[in-house]
């Protein structure tokens, strides 16, 4: 078995781990990978060997043609134009742009934009299907199109940059902006920065793919709707096995729900008019967790306690001291899912100088201990694979 996938790409590695376990609990398959895809663009390789099956994630005119003529079953996972006669899985693109649009929609905005790449069909799907949410909500968005250049240079991107922060200056604030994926998303926070504008305050920013690395090492980190990439490896293994049976595909582009959007700095906001509160509300993301006081926040928005508080609660509905524990609480839940830091620790890195004051606060806004609810969500992190790998 040949599988043609590219593992510096995060979304690569979560396909392969999702053949990996089918192979595992169906079938004894010897298979060979082509981590360079070097069989995208060389055709002996597929003559190389005699192969029972291809699954690629990098699937070229001449890749399909050769596996046509050699007679070898072959299962697409590249996320564009179907070739005739050869089954493709990939992501619902406009299930994709619809959470996408749901996710902005469910924080209060009214303002919406998509940045997308108008010359490939995976970006176009998203883009229709964020417009068609917004639409349905009886809204209308702004589009800023550029073609995918394949290989960029930092020439392109340099323009892309500049070219989206004057885009972003004429759109009206607060704004929730969705981009087709992770890098178009990182391009525009770039921009955003280059036009003075606060994010997410005034320009939220959602991505695509949930390309982990991209989206924490962005300033600040990206949301972004997370595809099912397990999934999709899980059942194009299962498909490729149904065709070695001679069992033929009941649809040759088959789609794959998206899992969700995965929060984080860029879109954890409310939609905030007023440029005082939205201050306010970039400081509180920054430095909730160095153990800030309402006082410094008050400082730094030049306004005072009772004005602050009356701006918070008629935008947000909470006062600043409770957005500060819900930044923290955030931190604490995500240091809790993420790292097997002890408590203590976990407590110095949100800006609590007590352990044991975190831990009652944590319990008191959540209803169990730190210790509890790391075992609740490792456990249902566990159920939630078998799931998956199910199909159920």
């Amino acid at each position: 078995m040949l599988l043609i996938f590219l593992t510096r790409f995060e979304e690569s590695m979560a396909m392969l781990k999702g053949i990996a376990h089918y192979e595992r609990t169906h079938h004894l398959w010897t298979a060979y990978h082509d981590d360079q895809a070097v069989s995208e663009s060389d055709p002996r390789w597929i003559r190389s060997k005699k192969w029972h099956g291809v699954i690629s994630r990098h699937t070229t005119p001449g890749l399909a043609a050769a596996c046509a003529e050699l007679n070898i079953p072959l299962v697409d996972l590249n996320d564009e134009e179907p070739f005739p006669g050869v089954p493709k899985i990939r992501p619902d693109n406009v299930g994709v742009g619809h959470l996408g649009a749901e996710h902005f929609i469910e924080r209060g905005y009214q303002k919406f934009g998509f940045a997308s790449f108008g010359n490939t069909l995976w970006a176009r799907e998203r883009r229709d299907g964020f417009i068609e949410a917004v639409r349905l909500a009886e809204r209308e968005c702004s589009v800023f199109e550029s073609d995918y250049p394949g290989d960029a240079t930092p020439f392109w991107e340099e323009e892309q940059i500049t070219q989206l922060a004057g885009w972003l200056k004429g759109l009206p604030k607060p704004i929730g902006i969705m981009a087709c994926n992770d890098l178009y998303a990182q391009q525009l926070v770039s921009a955003a920065h280059a036009a003075d504008l606060l994010v997410p305050e005034e320009v939220a920013v959602l991505g695509a793919n949930n390309d982990t690395i991209r989206c924490e090492l962005a300033d600040p980190a990206l949301s972004s709707v997370a595809p099912n990439a397990f999934q999709s490896g899980y059942r194009a293994a299962a498909l490729l096995g149904d065709l070695l049976a001679g069992i033929k595909p009941k649809s040759y582009d088959q789609r794959v729900d998206p899992l969700g959007v995965v929060t984080r700095h860029s879109t954890d906001v409310l939609a905030v008019e007023d440029r005082n509160v939205a201050a306010a509300l970039s400081f509180i993301r920054e430095r909730a967790c160095y153990g800030i006081t309402v006082n410094q926040v008050l400082e730094h928005a030049h306004a005072s306690r009772s004005q602050m508080e009356r701006k918070f609660r008629q935008c947000i509905g909470r006062s600043p001291q409770s957005e500060i524990r819900r930044v923290q609480l955030r931190k604490i839940r995500q240091l809790l899912l993420e790292t097997d830091f002890p408590l203590k620790r976990i407590a110095e890195l949100t800006g609590f100088e007590h352990m044991e004051y975190m831990c009652v606060l944590f319990k008191r806004m959540t209803g169990v201990s730190p210790g509890s609810y790391r075992v609740r969500m490792q456990d249902k992190a566990v159920a939630a694979v078998t799931s998956v790998a199910s199909g159920s």
